[in-house]
C-alpha cells in the first residue's frame, strides 16, 4: 500500500470523508458504489463492479462475451472492431 499522507477522523455516524484529491483521481461521486474489504488490521474500499461488468466500459448488459477472463459488452466490443 501507498500512503498518501492524509489522516481523517471518524465522525459521531461513523463517517469519514474521503478527499476531494482521491475522488477525483480514482472518479468517485456520489453515485459511485464502493465495496469494503478487510485484510488484517487494515479496511480496504474499491469501486464495485459486478463479476460480469464491461471491462472497457463497467456497464452490465445482455450479449455480452467472456474475452480472456473478462467481459466486453457489444458497444465496446464494435468500437474494438472498428478502430
Amino acid at each position: 500500500m501507498i500512503s498518501t499522507g492524509i489522516v481523517r477522523n471518524i465522525d459521531a455516524l461513523g463517517r469519514v470523508v474521503l478527499p476531494k484529491e482521491l475522488r477525483r483521481t480514482f472518479a468517485i461521486t456520489t453515485e459511485t458504489p464502493l465495496e469494503i474489504f478487510t485484510e488484517g488490521d487494515a479496511i480496504l474500499l474499491r469501486k464495485y463492479r459486478p463479476a460480469d461488468a464491461c471491462a472497457l466500459c463497467g456497464e452490465v448488459v445482455q450479449g455480452s462475451v467472456q474475452i480472456h477472463g473478462k467481459f466486453v459488452c457489444p458497444n465496446c466490443r464494435r468500437a474494438l472492431i472498428g478502430k
